[in-house]
């Protein structure tokens, strides 16, 4: 219980510091980033790390300051609530049943951009999960 008052904290404090931050960052659609989500409460993805980081995937932005997104995870997963991405030889999963409004604030590094037809095929199953 310590562990999680202790990250809770640190995350508080780093939510401060992106938040005041003015850094500009510039995204699109279709792109992976990593990105700071935090620690998160029961079942959410949280972030790792020093920074609470996650890979996401950028399914629609609305202006330069706001997308929804959807975390990944590499950990095996099954159903219609995931979506399964390669890359570099390795699967990552998208966990389409956590799409999420953040601020473009919380974008770290950009990893890639996916394909047009994976990204409408995800918004698709998007789609039919809403």
């Amino acid at each position: 219980m310590k562990d999680i008052l202790q990250d809770f904290v640190k995350w508080t404090k780093l939510k401060i510091r992106i938040h005041l931050s003015d850094r500009i960052i510039y995204f699109k659609e279709r792109e992976i980033w990593w990105a700071s989500l935090g620690v998160n409460i029961a079942f959410e993805q949280n972030g790792k790390n020093e920074t609470f980081e996650r890979p996401i995937l950028v399914l629609k932005k609305f202006n330069h300051d706001v997308l929804w997104m959807l975390p990944m995870t590499s950990q095996e997963k099954s159903g219609k609530y995931y979506y399964p991405v390669d890359y570099n030889g390795e699967k990552f999963y998208l966990v389409l049943s956590q799409l999420r409004l953040i601020s473009s604030k919380r974008l770290l590094r950009k990893v890639r951009t996916i394909t047009s037809d994976e990204f409408n095929d995800i918004r698709s199953k998007v789609k039919n999960i809403l």
